[in-house]
């Protein structure tokens, strides 16, 4: 029982931890694009659908739909 206490709060820590990190992630897109990386228009256009998807889910409280999207957007950044 106590393990499964122990468990529990670890995962609600983290959890929160998670939360927290979707503005960083933001914060980084954000930064990067304000170097004006080159990218097709395509990929523009695709990096802010999905920072824009990513804050709409933090708000939301979906950071994990959050965190997925904003790690594609950094991914095609190449950050």
């Amino acid at each position: 029982m106590r393990q499964v206490l122990i468990l529990a709060a670890g995962l609600a820590l983290a959890g929160a931890a998670w939360a927290h990190n979707c503005p960083n992630e933001m914060k980084a897109i954000d930064a990067k694009m304000s170097t004006k990386p080159t990218l097709s228009k395509e990929n523009a256009d695709k990096v802010a659908k999905l920072r824009k998807s990513g804050e709409d889910h933090h708000k939301a409280g979906k950071h994990a739909e959050s965190m997925k999207d904003l790690g594609e957007a950094k991914k095609i950044l190449g950050i």
